[in-house]
């Protein structure tokens, strides 16, 4: 069995080619980046062990977000100016105008991303017959604007599944071994799903998935963006966690 570890919105990387197409001050931005970005979690998810893959992508979610389908009709964020090119912020003013570089932006970003998962996992799938993609997210202790679930108690884990690549087995023992450690836990609330490469979705068993959101507030100051005191006691949770899963 692989392991591979899709760290998405970690980054808060904005090439400065692209800089101009945002609406937002410098400050603005900042404040942008530090709502939307998952902090850490490339630090966090950073497991090294046989057969345990970490892919990251390198760019701002608010450039190009490559956890959302491709075409809007198919991405329900895009209603609220969030498909896989963002329209909006957080809090549903505008972003940027890039509608004339939006192709340039997903052929170069977006699709060289998913070109790259789906060959990791097709490679990963015929060297050890099953791969399990671990989808590595934070969230917000309390919900933004643009978010569609804006129920104010969020628990301190958040497991998405998928009906197709997500087993019972696979979703139970997770949620154990979170509760073992003492962490609330949730199913797809506030945040639903998994990503799975399009190649092996819905027709390959083999490839399981499963998202892990942590709530912001277990391991920085949301305010400042700063690492806080238990930040290497939730690390070592999450290590200890994928070993227990790869074993």
């Amino acid at each position: 069995m692989s392991i591979v570890l899709h760290i998405p919105h970690a980054s808060k990387h904005i090439p400065n080619e692209y800089i101009k197409y945002f609406n937002l001050s410098k400050k603005d931005l900042e404040i942008e980046l530090l709502k939307m970005t998952d902090h850490f979690t490339d630090e966090l998810f950073d497991v090294l062990g046989d057969n345990i893959h970490q892919l990251k992508f390198p760019m701002s979610r608010l450039l190009v977000d490559v956890e959302r389908f491709e075409k809007d009709e198919l991405e329900p964020m895009s209603k609220v100016g969030m498909g896989c090119i963002y329209k909006k912020t957080h809090d549903g003013n505008s972003l940027k105008n890039d509608e004339h570089i939006k192709d340039e932006l997903i052929n170069k970003f977006y699709k060289t991303h998913h070109e790259n998962f789906s060959k990791i996992v097709d490679k990963k799938l015929i060297e050890n017959n099953k791969v399990i993609i671990i989808d590595c997210h934070s969230f917000p202790k309390y919900p933004l604007p643009y978010e569609l679930n804006q129920v104010m108690n969020r628990p301190e884990i958040c497991i998405g599944t998928d009906n197709f690549h997500t087993s019972e087995k696979l979703r139970n023992l997770f949620g154990e071994l979170f509760k073992k450690s003492n962490f609330t836990v949730k199913y797809n609330a506030p945040f639903k799903g998994s990503i799975v490469p399009l190649k092996f979705y819905n027709k390959e068993k083999r490839v399981q998935s499963v998202m892990i959101e942590l709530r912001r507030d277990l391991y920085m100051n949301e305010d400042t963006g700063q690492k806080n005191i238990k930040f290497l006691k939730i690390k070592k949770t999450l290590i200890k966690l994928i070993e227990n899963i790869k074993s």
